[in-house]
């Protein structure tokens, strides 16, 4: 809307207002901050009962800190009068804490002395602060020029057109402070709510529709339409609450189904885990038996084979050296009866000749008999030294018993005398 219209129909909504309602007599004087206050019980509520609930705060608690620290529940009961308790308790000891939270005291009056500007940003700055609470507040505490509008009233800015819906939205209206001069502020501010607050606690009052019909024709109208779609809003709301809870139901049974089915489908599952191990189980205490003979058996198999592979090994060992022990005692007895015939010479003088070769026979008989001897036993010894390798040593030694053996049949030969 153009800014040259909106400010026609806000001089003209003022020129109804002021035909149709009377004024109430001007506020008392406040301090500072129960202005703040009572702006918080005034905002969409009749003057008169704004007026009662506010003296009953002042009657009912000792100072406005103990309001702070009450309980909003106990605030609605003291408010019950007004037309939604719950909510001025709740704005009321929220403004006080963040004003606690921001001066640390409740006083207040050295804002006036400041300049506007921060003031204004600081009450800007709490978390519930409304726009009805700081217009009323800067109006009549500061003493600027602005002008409160609740809910109520912005119903009836938008039923005449002078405020779009996203002004709506924002609370504030545009131009509203330059269309209405500041002489005239409060005068305006006070017919505007009594005007929509009438309408507020009834949308059938001739007196409010009279009023808007008046600044715009057609007003009363798109009030209708408006509140129409406000209940088609709020209708669609609660379907799709009922719509979202009846789906988060189903989810939840479908999930508890599907968790059922789960635990259903664990315990089948241990359950054959459980079996599968019992079977197993069993097995491994029938079976035991057969592997430890079998093994038992291989055992003695593998034993029985290391034995007779070392009989056999032994007997090779002993064989092979009887052949040599054999092989030399046959070469060797030649050597020494061919080496030994000058004293068979001398002897034959003494005795006949007839007999030397049977004293020779004799004689080599024994010398293999003694070397096969010698040769068996280093066959044992060589035997029982490859079962202990430690002791090597004793190979010397069975070569001195060769020369020893050499030597005592050499020694028999001589000394025999013949017969």
């Amino acid at each position: 809307m153009a800014a040259s219209n909106r400010a026609q129909l806000i001089t003209k909504l003022h020129t109804v207002l002021k035909k149709k309602y009377q004024a109430p007599p001007t506020q008392p004087t406040r301090p500072m901050l129960e202005h703040l206050l009572y702006a918080c019980v005034l905002e969409d509520c009749p003057a008169d009962l704004a007026d009662g609930g506010f003296a009953k705060l002042e009657q009912d608690f000792f100072d406005w800190n103990e309001v702070r620290v009450t309980t909003v529940t106990e605030l609605s009961h003291v408010l019950s009068r007004l037309p939604d308790p719950v909510k001025a308790a709740r704005r009321l000891k929220e403004n006080l804490q963040a004003v606690f939270e921001e001066f640390y005291t409740f006083e207040l009056d050295h804002l006036k002395k400041e300049n506007l500007g921060k003031a204004v940003n600081k009450f800007e700055k709490m978390p519930a602060m409304t726009p009805f609470v700081l217009g009323y507040t800067v109006q009549h505490g500061l003493g600027g020029h602005s002008i409160p509008v609740d809910f109520s009233a912005m119903m009836m800015m938008l039923a005449t057109e002078i405020a779009t819906q996203a002004e709506a939205k924002s609370g504030r209206v545009p131009g509203l402070e330059r269309a209405i001069p500041k002489n005239k502020g409060i005068e305006f501010a006070t017919l505007l709510h009594i005007a929509a607050v009438g309408l507020s606690g009834d949308l059938k009052d001739k007196k409010a529709r009279e009023t808007m019909d008046a600044v715009n024709k057609g007003s009363s109208q798109r009030l209708d339409d408006w509140i129409a779609s406000k209940k088609a809003a709020k209708r669609r709301g609660v379907k799709r609450k009922a719509e979202a809870k009846a789906k988060a139901e189903a989810d939840a049974k479908a999930a508890a189904e599907a968790a059922r089915l789960a635990k259903i489908a664990a315990a089948e599952k241990a359950a054959k885990k459980a079996a599968s191990k019992a079977a197993a189980k069993k097995k491994s205490t029938t079976r035991p038996e057969p592997v430890k003979s079998v093994s038992a058996s291989t055992s003695k198999t593998a034993k029985s084979k290391s034995t007779k592979k070392v009989a056999v090994t032994a007997k090779k060992a002993a064989k092979k050296p009887a052949k040599k022990a054999a092989a030399a005692s046959k070469k060797k007895p030649v050597k020494k009866s061919t080496a030994k015939k000058p004293t068979s010479k001398k002897s034959t003088s003494k005795k006949p000749a007839t007999k030397k070769p049977t004293a020779k026979k004799s004689a080599a008989k024994k010398a293999t008999a003694t070397k096969s001897k010698s040769a068996s036993k280093k066959a044992s010894k060589k035997t029982a030294a490859k079962k202990s390798p430690a002791k090597k040593k004793p190979t010397k030694k069975k070569g001195v018993k060769k020369a020893a053996s050499k030597k005592s049949s050499s020694r028999k030969l001589t000394k025999r005398k013949p017969r």
